[in-house]
């Protein structure tokens, strides 16, 4: 019999009541997300699971700002630059053939005031013979608002080996530390969670990726990192709270333990989650272009881990563990 000091009170919300929607929904996400990921890699235009950046394929990038007014820079577009790029023709250089603008990636940015393109590599004076024909493309520019960047091929590979390397490590690392941590079913479910998270954050882009040319750099796998460790510890918080109720809650069903523990950390998850996402509003809104997509996969790897931590993890345990005798 439960002593009255050790009666819990009525959970609010009892997760387990909702279990099937979570898992439906964790099930069709993840569907998406690897249909996604092959569609990704089936385009003959990418041939790879993600769309891979400059960071990762080598290239040039050039960052220009145009002078104009508000009204004047929204009358330009993309499709247009990148047809216009395609008819120019700059100078062979170190016995190579003249770049093919065809294929560059344009990006207009602060409602036309900025302009983002990324080429394959080219050597200095193509780079500048192209700076100096865009006026005729897309008007006057500021002098001091020309950026260009450079990542030859052979160090783009290595920075996609690095990426792949990290990501590897640290989540080799979490798996180590959740298994000593907890018994199998704890650490099954905490790692099952992490790769659902990364799964659907991967997926997210995936999409982008094939429906608006969204590229991933060396930032995105900082965002999965950091996306793994916020999983891992959020789950950790619920996981915790249950081995709690376990002793102090034996009398009832595990069902019932994971309800108490869930509904004891829901106001806890929820508030560090909106904490969390906040300030990555912020840096969406007025990061600027360079930290846009980082934030943008935080926020969903964010939004996602919580939903697993909440609404599978913990509905998941009753199945998979086994009953007390």
């Amino acid at each position: 019999m439960i002593s009255s000091a050790s009666t819990p009170s009525q959970p609010r919300f009892r997760i387990s009541r909702h279990r099937h929607t979570a898992w439906w929904g964790s099930g069709v996400a993840a569907i998406l997300s690897v249909v996604g990921l092959v569609l990704c890699w089936l385009n003959p235009s990418i041939q790879a699971p993600l769309k891979p950046g400059l960071d990762f394929t080598g290239g040039t990038q050039i960052q220009l700002e145009r002078v104009c007014d508000q009204q004047a820079c929204s009358g330009i577009s993309a499709p247009e630059i990148q047809a216009a790029l395609a008819q120019l023709s700059l100078p062979a250089q170190d016995g190579q053939p003249a770049p093919n603008l065809a294929n560059a990636v344009v990006q207009v940015l602060d409602q036309g005031h900025s302009l983002v393109m990324r080429l394959q590599d080219l050597g200095p004076i193509q780079t500048a013979a192209l700076v100096q024909q865009m006026p005729k493309i897309v008007g006057p520019l500021d002098p001091n608002g020309i950026s260009v960047d450079t990542i030859g091929p052979t160090l783009g590979q290595q920075l996609l080996q690095g990426s792949v390397l990290s990501l590897l490590v640290s989540f080799a690392a979490i798996a180590v530390y959740i298994t000593f941590r907890y018994n199998g079913v704890f650490a099954f479910l905490a790692l099952f969670t992490l790769g659902h998270d990364v799964l659907l954050t991967c997926g997210a882009f995936a999409w982008l990726g094939l429906l608006a040319g969204v590229e991933v750099d060396s930032l995105f796998a900082v965002s999965l990192i950091t996306v793994a460790g916020y999983s891992v510890t959020d789950t950790v918080v619920v996981f915790d709270r249950i081995r709690e109720q376990r002793t102090t809650l034996a009398d009832l069903p595990l069902v019932e333990q994971v309800d108490v523990a869930v509904d004891a950390t829901l106001t806890r998850s929820l508030y560090t989650s909106l904490t969390t996402i906040l300030p990555l509003l912020g840096l969406i809104l007025f990061g600027g272009a360079s930290l846009f997509w980082f934030a943008v996969a935080l926020t969903i790897g964010i939004a996602v881990g919580s939903w697993s931590s909440i609404g599978v993890a913990p509905t998941l345990l009753p199945v998979l563990s086994r009953p007390r005798n």
